[in-house]
């Protein structure tokens, strides 16, 4: 799926989740190779699934796994977003009309592989 960020375009390829681990041991240099031939960003994501809160209403026979929560799902779209580098820490500010800002800080190892993506980020 192709989407506008800040004036430029970045290519977003959703990948199921089982093939995702399989993907992390490429995912430098297909994203290098993928980079020059669309002269614009990619960025690998694995397609998840959230399941909603189980309510009085709904028969559920099982429990709904953590990983399918909606708070894992954010938090794994977030760390698959910027996999090549490390989330080391995380601030989230709560404004007066209730909206949520998420600051985001990588690790300074991996700086130079992802300081070109930031305004894609």
């Amino acid at each position: 799926r192709e989407l506008e960020v800040s004036g430029k375009k970045a290519i977003v390829i959703f990948i199921p989740v089982p093939l995702w681990r399989s993907l992390q041991r490429i995912h430098t240099r297909l994203v290098r190779e993928l980079e020059k031939k669309f002269s614009r960003h990619v960025v690998f994501l694995a397609q998840r699934r959230i399941l909603r809160r189980p309510t009085r209403r709904s028969r559920q026979k099982q429990l709904r796994p953590r990983s399918r929560t909606l708070t894992a799902v954010h938090d794994a779209i977030l760390e698959d977003l910027v996999y090549p580098g490390e989330i080391v820490g995380r601030r989230t500010r709560v404004k007066i009309d209730g909206s949520h800002a998420i600051r985001v800080s990588l690790d300074k190892s991996q700086q130079t592989n992802l300081e070109h993506k930031l305004e894609t980020f």
